[in-house]
């Protein structure tokens, strides 16, 4: 009887062991305690399945900001990581993406054991339209406003923002401007901007766009410094000369301030 009573006790022991599941590959889990770096951004992502294009734009008080939040691949997908951001999570997420794991399922490995996963802003979407966004819960009083939109092929996302027009209006004007996806995508930034952005200033902006049989990006244009980032990066859109853009008149010469009557922004914020 000692001995079957015994048995009995290692086997219901090893029932209530929950195994630990790894990290994804490549995927480095936060565990730095001391204070990250803040990406306090509004961006968007979109594709174009038909032409198979996609793409992501992005605009912030942070330095290059285009260069560290917007990834995208041609044929696969674009990323955003965000506030409290972790650049080396783009490519890994485009890889699991490439590998057929829907985006909510990218954003569950990528946040399953980070223990600042309340902190940060992630969205993604692949060529099928599918998108999914997680936003910071727990971000600071200085953040805040914060939000998502996702429509038909596009995903828009934001913190620190002037207010929720920020991230309605960028919405808007992608789903109502006529163009290439890179001329709605740069539409919807400069809503967005005109609409008040980030609240505490407008240092710098970036557009990315990807497209099926061209290898890297297939625009790449930033703004990495100045005191009106989103209205340059439109003004250096105007100039371009490039296949990826459309019709949008906004994209065209002769180049006209968008934002005209733009509220001034706010003093920065202290997170």
């Amino acid at each position: 009887m000692f001995w079957l009573r015994l048995l009995v006790g290692v086997i219901l022991a090893s029932m209530l062991v929950t195994p630990i599941e790894a990290a994804p590959p490549n995927v480095e889990v936060s565990t730095n305690k001391s204070q990250p770096e803040i990406t306090a951004t509004f961006s968007i992502i979109a594709v174009d399945p038909e032409n198979h294009v996609c793409g992501a734009a992005v605009a912030s008080k942070y330095p290059a900001v285009g260069k560290v939040v917007p990834y995208v691949r041609a044929d696969v997908g674009a990323f955003c990581t965000q506030h409290h951001h972790v650049p080396k999570w783009g490519e890994p997420a485009l890889d699991m993406l490439q590998q057929g794991k829907r985006p909510d399922g990218v954003l569950f490995e990528l946040l399953k054991e980070d223990k600042d996963a309340e902190l940060r802003q992630l969205a993604i979407i692949d060529m099928q339209g599918r998108a999914a966004v997680h936003n910071p819960t727990t971000a600071p009083a200085g953040s805040r406003y914060w939000g998502a939109m996702t429509g038909r092929f596009y995903c828009c996302q934001g913190n620190t923002l002037a207010g929720r027009e920020v991230v309605v209006a960028m919405a808007t004007a992608y789903e109502e401007t006529e163009g290439s996806l890179a001329d709605r995508l740069m539409a919807a930034l400069i809503a967005a901007d005109c609409a008040g952005g980030d609240h505490r200033g407008r240092l710098a902006a970036g557009i990315r766009v990807a497209k099926k049989g061209v290898e890297g990006d297939w625009l790449t244009l930033h703004v990495d410094k100045s005191d009106d980032a989103v209205v340059e990066l439109a003004q250096k859109y105007s100039q371009l000369k490039h296949d990826a853009k459309g019709t949008w008149r906004g994209g065209q010469l002769p180049f006209q301030n968008p934002c005209p009557n733009r509220p001034k922004t706010n003093a920065p914020a202290k997170n």
